[in-house]
């Protein structure tokens, strides 16, 4: 299943123009600060599909009926550019436990694009709801790279991919190579990929953007 939150009008917009356009995007703190406002967003609406049960609260003058969380979702990000998103999710999920990694991509050709892990610290994922960050779904091959480092440590009752901008090219590549239950996530489904394997129009390197350009 496929959730475009871009199909809908939404103050998200304002988020992901800061994103994109060249003249906003330079500002490093209001681009790492859009980044972690979207993943507010998008954590608020992937809390809806979370499981819920009812809970009595004491207040000074009464009690109320709450419906809460059963279980904090297990967040895990790609760093580094998805630091800045991760943290608007952790904002709403204060106490979920967190795993991360560390993935980068080594572009060898069009067919020969390989995504080496040299960090992986994850909690169990065993039967939790389990949200993967990460800004940009480009190929698609770092989503399912890290998805199987991920099951090494256990099967989630679902997944949640959270993403900002997204291919159809990496889209595809989700839906032939992922075989557990999850949800795509994405405020923006874009034109294509071009031949660097960056998405376009996209917004360049969200990573470079927010920390600086890497060597």
């Amino acid at each position: 299943m496929v959730v475009n939150l871009g199909e809908y009008h939404s103050v998200a917009n304002e988020f992901l123009n800061v994103l994109r356009d060249t003249a906003l995007q330079q500002d490093r703190l209001r681009f790492r600060k859009s980044m972690e406002r979207l993943g507010e967003i998008m954590a608020y609406e992937i809390s809806k599909k979370l499981k819920y049960s009812k809970h009595t609260v004491q207040t000074p003058l009464g009690t109320s009926e709450l419906a809460l969380l059963e279980h904090k979702p297990m967040l895990t990000t790609v760093m580094r550019a998805g630091l800045p998103y991760f943290q608007g999710f952790l904002n709403y999920f204060d106490q979920s436990d967190c795993g991360f990694i560390g993935a980068w991509r080594d572009e060898k050709g069009k067919d020969q694009i390989t995504i080496n892990l040299e960090y992986a610290a994850i909690p169990s994922l065993q039967g939790r709801d389990l949200i993967l960050i990460d800004p940009m779904l480009a190929t698609g091959r770092s989503f399912i790279r890290s998805t199987q480092v991920l099951l090494k440590n256990g099967n989630p009752t679902h997944l949640h991919i959270a993403s900002l901008i997204s291919t159809p090219e990496g889209i595809a590549y989700v839906q032939q190579n992922l075989h557990v239950p999850y949800t795509l996530w994405t405020f923006a489904i874009d034109e294509k990929l071009n031949h660097q394997f960056y998405i376009v129009p996209g917004l360049g390197d969200a990573g470079d953007l927010s920390y600086g350009n890497k060597i």
